[in-house]
């Protein structure tokens, strides 16, 4: 699993871990870490041209004392200062020991030009809003450089705790943090600016609830349903798919190819696209009854396709089982209906659909995207999914860490791919899985689907469904 925490409590465990090591001890562990991965994005260290940009923060000494490491292997350092009198004295007095040399902001932009590799020391984890008037040349000038661009525990200029842009940031090919990861390096749009991230082990000590998790390969694994020996298509689950409509047939086929990939025994669809359906799935129990007439489910899926049947999501939604809503479903949702639901609710909306939802502009949500979800699960008391390029999953309640997904591939983009989402999500929550579980199972292996079958080219939905089996088999090994 990977754990993100806040400022706030990376701050208390560096403080109580500071006043256990003698003085320094903390930034050169992280100095040591951060020259090493300069050292390897290098490859060869002797010769090459280092810049170091160098805020009044510890990231600029944590930048200083890294730069003072290469210059004693032989590479030519720079640091330039962006507040001279601010600058970390004992980081200054190492580096200049060292070899290395101290440049002021108006030979930034020059020396960037010329170098090998930039290192972004301008603003620490306390930093808010965007960059300051003078660091955005620097940030432009690296952006254009042929140099290699590395961040000093986050990128300059992004929210580390709720990884949104305000402004000009720095764009950097591999960031370093310390600790642990930062909620803006797992989170758009801030994550866009991270490029690869690298943790560096410095010894703190963190309470067991962090701000976001990812789940990894054996997570996922841990999750997964699996029948035993008694097991039969009941006790695995029956995951109902009431979707699609005379104009959207295809999102019944879709959905329904979800599920019958996601791990429950059967799959019950009601709707008007009951031929399209069983004519491309046969296994598939097909009725025309309403969803209080198709038989006993563990768990709905409403919304793909639906078009304006609110009756249908009504009539789904006062079921006493787990319900996913999706698309039309969406829309259509009575908000009281909702959140007076006793049995759990997984809602799975779009940035357009979250933007419906909350009141806003689409804008606002993909700006601000953790909020968002947070601010959708607290409203409407559901677990929500929401999708885009970082998928997260927030429970309402605020007392479980946000999940984030980034196993997709933007190849996902495509018409349908969300309904095939709903189906294998829907049809782990008919298998047993929370809806939190189910949600962050559903993205992780659907984006894993994705990039297996797209590898580089576009691919529509019933391919990503078809690779399912693969993407499960894979997470499993």
């Amino acid at each position: 699993m990977r754990t993100a925490y806040s400022v706030e409590t990376v701050r208390a465990a560096e403080r109580e871990l500071m006043g256990r090591l003698p003085d320094g001890a903390l930034m050169q562990r992280a100095a040591a870490g951060l020259a090493a991965a300069c050292a390897e994005l290098l490859g060869k260290v002797y010769g090459s041209r280092v810049v170091l940009l160098v805020g009044s923060g510890d990231n600029g000494g944590d930048a200083l004392y890294a730069g003072a490491r290469l210059a004693r292997r032989g590479a030519g350092v720079t640091a330039v200062l962006l507040t001279p009198g601010r600058a970390h004295a004992g980081g200054l007095t190492a580096l200049r020991r060292a070899g290395g040399s101290v440049a002021g902001v108006d030979k930034g932009e020059e020396l960037i030009g010329r170098a090998d590799l930039v290192v972004d020391g301008i603003v620490g984890i306390g930093g808010e809003g965007g960059l300051r008037p003078d660091a955005v040349p620097l940030a432009a000038a690296a952006e254009r450089s042929r140099a290699a661009v590395v961040a000093v525990d986050l990128p300059s200029g992004v929210d580390v705790d709720t990884g949104q842009v305000h402004g000009a940031a720095v764009r950097a090919d591999l960031t370093v943090t310390f600790g642990t990861h930062k909620p803006g390096l797992l989170v758009d749009p801030a994550r866009e600016y991270a490029g690869s991230v690298r943790l560096v082990d410095i010894g703190l000590e963190l309470p067991d609830t962090p701000a976001l998790e990812a789940l990894q390969h054996a997570d996922v694994a841990r999750l997964l349903p699996v029948p035993g020996a008694e097991s039969d298509k009941y006790r695995r689950g029956v995951v109902g798919i009431a979707a699609g409509s005379a104009r959207y047939p295809g999102a019944a086929v879709l959905a329904v190819s979800g599920a019958l990939r996601g791990g429950a025994g059967a799959v019950r669809y009601v709707g008007p696209a009951g031929d399209a359906v069983i004519a491309r799935f046969p296994e598939t129990l097909v009725s025309d009854q309403g969803p209080r007439k198709a038989g006993r489910v563990q768990a709905w899926v409403v919304g793909p396709g639906a078009g304006d049947d609110a009756g249908t999501v009504a009539e789904v939604l006062a079921a006493d089982v787990p319900v996913l809503i999706d698309a039309d479903g969406l829309r259509l949702a009575d908000a009281e209906a909702v959140r007076g639901r006793a049995a759990p609710t997984l809602m799975t909306p779009h940035a357009g659909e979250a933007a419906a939802l909350l009141g806003v502009a689409r804008e606002e949500v993909e700006r601000a995207r953790l909020d968002s979800v947070r601010e959708l699960a607290g409203r409407y008391g559901a677990t929500v999914l929401l999708k885009g390029s970082t998928t997260l999953v927030a429970d309402p309640g605020g007392g479980a860490a946000v999940r984030v997904n980034a196993t997709g591939t933007s190849w996902l983009a495509t018409a349908g791919s969300g309904d095939v989402l709903s189906g294998l999500t829907g049809s782990l929550l008919a298998a047993g899985l929370s809806a939190r579980d189910a949600g962050s199972v559903g993205a992780y292996l659907h984006g894993l689907a994705g990039r297996l079958v797209a590898d580089g080219a576009p691919v529509g939905a019933h391919d990503v469904a078809g690779a399912i089996p693969g993407a499960w088999r894979d997470a499993r090994r």
